[in-house]
């Protein structure tokens, strides 16, 4: 199992220096340090444009300027594939959860169980977080069930916490305390 996430690993990264690599000669042609009809030109060029082309036209559709679509391409490179690492770790781990179920007794199923609590309320957290800065407040009827899943960590800390101007670190501390929490809970009762 983790020779495939390895494998994902050397794509990603492969993927994401050939996307360095059309960037830099985009913007070696775009300050004319490399001839834009040269062979190596040419060659990304015509490797390149089919994936930079509709890139090329939502920057556009934006309201941005159409040259800084390879600057776009390595961002999506990068989300992108860090997207697909973290669904194939997940997978791996599900995978040596099932096994672990599979042969663990009890103690098994009481980790497992505190790890997805940990990685739902977490989740909630991030999204909550997230969710305050694009602007998307708690009545908005997809972060209802974020709010309600982390209220009763965060409201508490806020409390606690002395007023620190427009920006609010208690998702922080609590999720540190969540983290506390896990790793008290598992040294002590999973040990």
């Amino acid at each position: 199992m983790a020779i495939v996430l390895v494998i994902a690993r050397y794509l990603v990264a492969a993927v994401f220096f050939s996307a360095c690599l059309v960037a830099l000669v985009h913007w070696g042609i775009r300050r004319k340090r490399l001839n834009a009809f040269g062979s190596l030109a040419r060659f990304t060029r015509s490797v390149s444009d089919p994936l930079l082309k509709p890139v090329e036209r939502k920057v556009i559709r934006f309201g941005g300027n159409p040259q800084d679509a390879p600057i776009w391409l390595i961002g999506i490179v990068v989300v992108a594939g860090l997207l697909l690492l973290s669904l194939i770790q997940w997978l791996v781990n599900a995978v040596l959860y099932v096994s672990l179920l599979a042969h663990g007794g009890s103690r098994a199923w009481a980790s497992m169980i505190v790890s997805v609590l940990y990685f739902i309320v977490t989740t909630a957290l991030l999204l909550r977080v997230v969710g305050s800065w694009i602007g998307i407040d708690r009545h908005n009827r997809w972060m209802r069930y974020a709010y309600r899943l982390t209220d009763w960590i965060v409201e508490p800390i806020r409390r606690m916490l002395p007023a620190s101007g427009f920006i609010d670190i208690s998702p922080l501390v609590a999720w540190l305390a969540l983290w506390i929490i896990r790793t008290l809970i598992a040294r002590f009762f999973f040990v």
